[in-house]
């Protein structure tokens, strides 16, 4: 069960209808980018902003309910995950507190991990979500988004039934292809990586799109804060495991 939940004190009027006979199946985790919890509940509740979330989830653990989940709240904008756009239609939206890259990014706590954990098993067992489709802003929007970024503990969430995690042997990454290469290895990569959910069309040239969604992965799945677009041995291994999953 959640420990904290404040559903009272922040609400937001940025949302509409779901599509006709639309099933909640996904969860996007995100965080916030904002210099403190306050700004960014602010910013969600901002009728101007036109952005908001289900629920945001502060350092300290505490959980607000800013939409209900039966409408489309506006968190993952334009957006692509195993070949449906408009994430939105079908997703909730999780804001967790952290400044982000652009503010001094860093660790999640302990607290507030904990609470994100509980309140994605609370949706888990209301809504038929796919254990694939709990991801990271990135993961939809890597052209555009770094969230929840490499910080965040996916592998623990996987843990506590939140989600798919790769069980690889821990091995030194050698690099496989980088930027700048053309032909089928690269294909083959694009077509894993498209199997598995990202938006990515299977060209056979790694130029910044697959660069980006590389990227993406690394922050999910890397366990690394080295994000830079290069495909390696341990990528390959983790992603060959996601999809006998």
């Amino acid at each position: 069960m959640i420990d904290k939940m404040k559903d009272r004190i922040y609400k937001s009027t940025n949302y509409d209808q779901r599509p006709s006979k639309t099933k909640i199946d996904t969860l996007v985790l995100h965080y916030t980018g904002m210099k403190s919890g306050h700004a960014a509940l602010d910013r969600l509740c901002d009728t101007k902003a036109k952005v908001s979330s289900h629920y945001v989830v502060e350092e300290d653990g505490t959980v607000h309910k800013l939409v209900d989940c039966k409408f489309r709240a506006w968190h993952a904008g334009k957006s692509i995950w195993r070949g449906r756009e408009n994430i939105n239609d079908c997703s909730i939206g999780i804001e967790i507190v952290n400044p982000g890259h652009e503010y001094g990014y860093k660790k999640f706590p302990k607290k507030q991990m904990n609470s994100v954990i509980s309140l994605c098993q609370s949706l888990i067992e209301k809504y038929p979500i796919d254990q694939r489709n709990i991801v990271g802003h990135s993961d939809i929007a890597p052209a555009r988004k770094q969230d929840p970024g490499e910080l965040f503990d996916w592998e623990l969430l996987a843990k506590n039934g939140v989600g798919i995690w790769p069980d690889v042997p821990k091995s030194k990454p050698q690099t496989m292809i980088k930027k700048g290469t053309h032909g089928d290895e690269v294909r083959d990569l694009q077509t894993r990586l498209a199997r598995l959910g990202y938006g990515l069309v299977p060209d056979g040239a790694y130029e910044e799109p697959t660069e980006l969604v590389v990227k993406a992965f690394q922050r999910h799945y890397g366990k690394t804060t080295k994000i830079d677009g290069t495909w390696n041995t341990v990528l390959d291994a983790r992603l060959d495991a996601l999809l006998a999953l």
